[in-house]
């Protein structure tokens, strides 16, 4: 309590609860403790920030506010195990022994603070302060991910033409993919084209050089003709049916770009710029009707 100064407790008053409590504890010569685990002294510092608090909004001089956390830690220690009648005769007493440090207002004003908070719920206090607990506690550290930052509200746009846009651009994909499986059959069906021709004629008998009848040349030419035909065919028929699904996501996309929803203009108020076009815009008219006449 020696280091319980006027200007100590200025600070603490001067401080944000959290550092001025910490402030407190240390003009207390408190050691540091856990505020979770270690409640009873948590719950006391907090008597006694409160104590300080009070004093200030009634107008106490800073000498009196030291005072008055002397006199809230006396009475808690004094009254410890006590009934209530006993507690009510040491705040009486105690208030005696305090005349010659507050004022008759000021010590009226103390008398009514610890009626209204520590004698009406002096039970409580006793349990809290005055008795040990058996405590069951269990601490979970819980990793809280904040919401990401929204995008500013001029970068927004309606819900229906941002959901168009998705469709639009989902059929954009898709057409996009089409054109790249059309290149990747197209290059498949020509190594199978040069494999059927190289199998074709591999299976020519004789030696190499050995010069063809007419006949055979004729039968080699005609299959490696019908190879080329059947590869031909079947990348005509896949071009065909790329052709009428790009055309039907062309006339989606289309038809969606019809449908889509006219954005109303957002009329905002109280901007500067805004204002001084507008009054702008209203002179030039008054001018031009007057110009008229």
């Amino acid at each position: 309590m020696a280091l319980l100064t006027p200007q100590g407790v200025k600070k603490v008053f001067q401080f944000e609860k959290p550092k001025g409590r910490e402030h407190l504890r240390r003009l207390l010569n408190w050691e540091e403790f856990d505020e979770v685990r270690d409640s009873r002294r948590s719950i006391l510092l907090d008597t006694l920030y409160e104590s300080i608090i009070f004093a200030v909004g009634k107008g106490f001089p800073w000498v009196e506010v030291a005072e008055v956390v002397k006199f809230t830690e006396e009475l808690l220690k004094e009254t410890k195990g006590c009934s209530i009648t006993e507690a009510v005769t040491i705040l009486g007493n105690k208030l005696r022994d305090y005349q010659g440090q507050f004022n008759t207002t000021h010590l009226l004003a103390l008398c009514d603070y610890f009626h209204n908070t520590f004698i009406r719920h002096y039970k409580l206090y006793q349990y809290v302060l005055g008795q040990d607990q058996e405590v069951n506690l269990t601490v979970t550290h819980l990793e809280v991910c904040a919401p990401p930052q929204p995008l500013p509200l001029a970068e927004g746009m309606d819900r229906d033409i941002w959901q168009l846009e998705q469709q639009v651009a989902e059929l954009s994909t898709a057409e996009v993919q089409k054109r790249t499986n059309m290149l990747f059959l197209k290059e498949a069906l020509h190594m199978e084209q040069d494999h059927k021709l190289q199998r074709k004629f591999s299976e020519v008998p004789g030696q190499p050089s050995r010069v063809l009848k007419r006949e055979e040349l004729e039968n080699l030419i005609s299959e490696a003709i019908h190879v080329q035909i059947e590869c031909l065919k079947e990348l005509l028929q896949y071009e065909i049916q790329i052709t009428f699904d790009i055309l039907d996501l062309k006339l989606q996309k289309k038809t969606l770009n019809l449908k889509a929803p006219i954005p109303s203009p957002l009329l905002i108020t109280g901007q500067p710029g805004q204002d001084e076009s507008l009054k702008l815009h209203k002179a030039n008219k008054g001018k031009k009707a007057k110009a008229k006449k």
